[in-house]
């Protein structure tokens, strides 16, 4: 049954908070039109069939995936998350310490990511149209809630 309910970019709060480092990338942190995608690293279940028919699954204990955030080029946070990459880079003490948050409160999700790295600078384009830059994370671990935040 369908509610009637909206999504909306405007209502999506994301936050990094790590060494260094505590900002916004969800709305109005300059994001791109492709905003942002949290994706698991691996499925949750295997499944094994046997000679006779027989099937098992295999519930894996991971959740570590990838967060990726896509920010235009003009977007301050560009700047902000790339002092954060160099400062962090510096010591394997500031590495991996990074939690992402995201919270769209129309549909009450609240997803968090912890364990986060830098996976590298964005790859840079400079051309007659700004474009944007994608910053890539690592999670060792994604858990949220999909319509039960509030």
């Amino acid at each position: 049954m369908t509610t009637g309910a909206t999504y909306s970019f405007l209502v999506v709060s994301c936050s990094l908070v790590g060494p260094g480092i505590a900002t916004t990338l969800g709305n109005e942190a300059g994001s791109a039109e492709e905003g942002i995608s949290i994706e698991l690293q691996a499925d949750k279940n295997t499944m094994t069939t046997g000679a006779d028919g027989g099937y098992m699954h295999s519930l894996h204990a991971a959740n570590a995936g990838t967060v990726t955030v896509r920010l235009l080029k003009t977007s301050p946070q560009n700047q902000i998350l790339m002092a954060a990459y160099n400062a962090q880079r510096i010591s394997s003490s500031l590495w991996g310490k990074n939690v992402i948050t995201l919270i769209q409160s129309n549909a009450d999700d609240a997803i968090v990511c912890t364990g986060c790295a830098f996976v590298r600078q964005p790859n840079l384009e400079y051309a007659t149209d700004g474009g944007t830059n994608t910053w890539t994370f690592h999670s060792g671990k994604i858990t949220g809630l999909l319509g039960a935040y509030s």
